[in-house]
This record gives structure tokens, sequence and C-alpha cells, in this order.
């Protein structure tokens, strides 16, 4: 039997044995990031999720492996494991392979399909619906299924740190204490292993280039301090929705969606090239695997560009209004105010702290009508690029997806924002790294229907063995 046949047995039986059932019982845990539940620590979710993923990890067969919840005060639980290297003595001082994900999860969000929801784990053909299954309560069964596998085929690997944090859905905000307290624990990082990304598709391996960056915040309108009747003030009082509208006006163009030029970056030329790759592979795909209305279509662009556009340049998204009643409740009132939270994705380069406070003051100067127009920003993140690929790495990786996928791996950026990248690049600027996922097409985390592809999953964690076992080879795992 090959050691890829073999490391495929092993991963399915781990899998279909202890992980899926595993992976049920955490779907059900409504551990919602902090940001969205004030009183995690009373209500005890995000504590029990912690522990059952502790619980499963014990019951691993790997041999120099210790585990510890790590909790600092007002702090959401840190998972960290550690496991010694195959063959050199265990301490801080060899080189590591940091494992990373996260348990903690975004709110229910409504629109889910009948029969399924948000802390209801349901499987069916071969996806695994639930909130955080995909994104990312599987990132702690597949780097440990794979550090077993490895051994279990007598395969070296360098020490791991396997760290999974509570905070990723709210910008990690707890995460630099864990990294500061823990600093000496981690050690010499060779190689930074995320499994939190995106997958163009289902047949691949995918591996993350770059993300975005991002920053929120609500934009407040007030022109009165109590409703009026309709009919008795319009026409004398400007509508604070319409203002609104007007500010939003400054740093987006309503027609083209361009936004301020504050927000853009030049791109890359090998990342036009990169995009052109892959629209190449995924073709209508990068458009058809969104649920558009009848007659929707996508902003202007060949495929390539919409690439580019999804992964450099700027957007922005307004996620939620307050100051409005439901419809069903709504009078014929002229309403004093109006607020809309934003959340803007920036280029990878650019510094998102910076861009936050330059909106804020072209949204906020001169405001029509003598208007109260405030802008609270909040929890910038700066986006991330990697650098270069070692050479062994970029083998590693093509070797490993056409072992277990019958593919090339593929590489492009991602739209969206994982905040420990960027912290991590700057903490080991000469580290490795492989980011990859398995939120592929109509995976839809954040939203509905949210699920997990399991065959990609069991793939994706083979695939991990395969560079596992290339990172102990490197001349740094003293090779």
């Amino acid at each position: 039997m090959s050691d890829a046949q073999a490391i495929r047995e092993h991963v399915e039986y781990r899998w279909q044995t202890s992980i899926l059932p595993a992976l049920r019982d955490y779907i059900r845990i409504p551990n919602k990031s902090p940001a969205f539940d004030a009183d995690w620590a009373e209500n005890g979710h995000m504590m029990k999720a912690a522990e059952l993923l502790h619980a499963w990890a014990a019951d691993t067969l790997i041999e120099g492996f210790s585990q510890e919840i790590v909790t600092l005060p007002g702090r959401t639980p840190l998972l960290l494991c550690e496991i010694a290297a195959t063959d050199t003595a265990p301490g801080p001082d060899s080189p590591c392979v940091l494992l990373y994900g996260h348990y903690d999860k975004q709110p229910e969000f409504d629109g889910w399909e009948d029969g399924l929801g948000p802390w209801t784990p349901v499987e069916r053909d071969g996806r695994l619906y639930g909130r955080g299954g995909a994104d990312d309560g599987y990132a702690l069964f597949s780097s440990l299924t794979a550090i077993e596998a490895a051994q279990r085929q007598g395969i070296p690997h360098p020490r791991c740190v396997v760290m999974i944090e509570g905070c990723e859905e709210s910008g990690s905000f707890d995460l630099p204490h864990y990294v500061e307290h823990l600093l000496a624990r981690i050690g010499n990082t060779q190689l930074v292993i995320c499994l939190d990304a995106e997958c163009g598709n289902y047949e691949q391996l995918w591996v993350t280039t770059s993300l975005r960056g991002t920053f929120s915040g609500v934009l407040a309108v007030d022109i009165l301090r109590e409703g009026q009747h309709s009919g008795g003030a319009g026409g004398i009082v400007p509508s604070s929705f319409r203002i609104l509208r007007r500010v939003l006006e400054r740093i987006e163009d309503s027609s083209t969606g361009a936004l301020h030029e504050c927000l853009s970056v030049p791109v890359p030329d090998e990342i036009r090239s990169a995009s052109l790759e892959v629209a190449r592979v995924l073709g209508a795909d990068i458009v058809d695997k969104f649920p558009w209305v009848e007659g929707a279509q996508a902003e202007a662009g060949d495929l390539a560009d919409l690439v580019v556009a999804n992964t450099w340049r700027p957007s922005l998204a307004t996620v939620g209004l307050g100051g409005t009643p439901a419809i069903a409740d709504a009078g014929n009132t002229l309403r004093p105010g109006t607020q809309a939270k934003l959340v803007f994705r920036t280029p990878p380069s650019l510094d998102a702290a910076d861009a936050s406070a330059m909106i804020k003051a072209v949204l906020e100067s001169d405001p029509p009508f003598g208007a109260s127009v405030t802008f609270d920003a909040h929890t910038p993140q700066s986006g991330w690029h990697a650098q270069p690929q070692a050479s062994w790495l970029a083998q590693a990786l093509q070797d490993a997806s056409a072992s277990h996928f019958g593919k090339p791996a593929m590489h492009m950026g991602c739209g969206g924002t994982i905040p420990f990248m960027k912290m991590l690049g700057d903490a080991y600027p000469h580290a490795q790294f492989f980011v990859t996922g398995v939120l592929g097409p109509r995976s839809n985390a954040h939203g509905p229907n949210e699920f997990l592809h399991i065959e990609t999953a069991k793939r994706l964690t083979a695939c991990v063995v395969d560079v596992l076992a290339a990172a102990a080879q490197t001349p740094a795992s003293g090779k």
C-alpha cells in the first residue's frame, strides 16, 4: 500500500468515526464571537466549545502530544496543542510548524432552507450544514488527524504547535495578547499552516496568496431630536436617509461602485497574471457560484478583472441599518435619524488604520444641512500578502494536490480577512505560509446554509500530511 493510499484510509476512518460526530456536537453550540455576544463569558458557550475540542484532542493517538486551554483574564479561551518533532529533541528552539484555526462563530443570520439551521447539524449530499463547521471548526480536527496519520505511517514531521483561537470573527483582538503570552512556547516558526481560507472549487488544492484587510463602522446621520409627521415636515426638513445617501456618495460612486481613491493601491503584475489563470480554471463559476435573483448580473469586467476586484481592490457593503422600523411598523413619520453599519474590504498592502481615519474625515466633514454626521470606526485590520514560496513548499503543494486531488494546486488571493496572517507575517518575516481552506462555491460562510464539503476536507487533511513531511526535510529542520 502506498503512503498516499494509507494516509487517505486513515483520514477517511478518522473523519467518519470520530470527526464528523464531534463536528455535529460542535455545530450545536451557539458560541458566537464576542462582537455578537457581549455576555459570552456568562453564557458559557465559548468555553463549552473549547472543552469539546480539548476532549476530542485528548483521544488522538499522537506521540509527544500535550495540550492546554489557555485563558487570560477577560479573553476568550485559546486551545494550544504541542507535538514534539519525530526525530529531534523537543523544545521551543527546534523549528516549528504553527497550525492555526478558530472556533468562534458568526451569528445565526436568516434565510436558512427548510430543515436547516445554524445550530442544527444536517448532512446532505456529502455536505455538513450548520454554522462554523467549515468556518472554522474543522481546523483542529484536520490538523491533529494529519499529524496522527503521519506518525502512523512512520513519516517524519517537525515540531508542531496547533493554535485555535476564539475571537477571529471579531477581528482577533484577543489574539495578540495570547501570542505575546505564548511566544516562548511557540518558538522558532518555520512554516504557518492556516486552514481558514477559501477554495475556488472542490476539485483541487487551493493556496491563498493574499488577504484583503477590513475595517467597519457605524455611519450615523441625525437631523431632528424626534420624528415628525411626514406631511407636516416634508419639504422643510431633509430626510436623514437622503443625507446619508449624499454622504455615502463621497466615498462610493453608486453608478460604478468605485470607492474613494484613498482606498486603492496599484495591482501588482503577478496578481493580474495569477488572476488570468484562476479565470481560466474556474470560468463562469466565478460568477455563477452566487445565488443571483432572476435577471441579476455581476459588476462590469471580464472574469479575470472580477478576480482582481475581489482580491486586490476595495469594496464596501452596508450590512445593517438602524433608526428604521420594520416595514409592518413603519408609519408616515419622517424619522429623526438613520444609521448604517458599513464594512470595508481593503487591498492587501493598504494600511487599514490609516484608511479608516481618512474615510472618517471624508464622511464627517462639512455635513449637509448642518446635520449631525458621525462615523464610529472600529477594528481596522490590515491585509496580508505572502512572500514568494520556497521551492520545497511549492513542490510539496503541487505533489500533494496531484496525489490526493488528482489535479494541480492553484494559487489565488482571497477577498476576506484573517487578522492572524498579518500578525504572523510581521512577527515571522522569514516563515513560509500555507493558507488554504474548504470555503468553496455556495459554502456561504457567515450567511444562511453554511456547509462543509466533507470530501474536500478529507483530501485537504491528507495534503497537510505531505506538507508536514516536506517541512521535515528542509534545511531549517536540521536535515
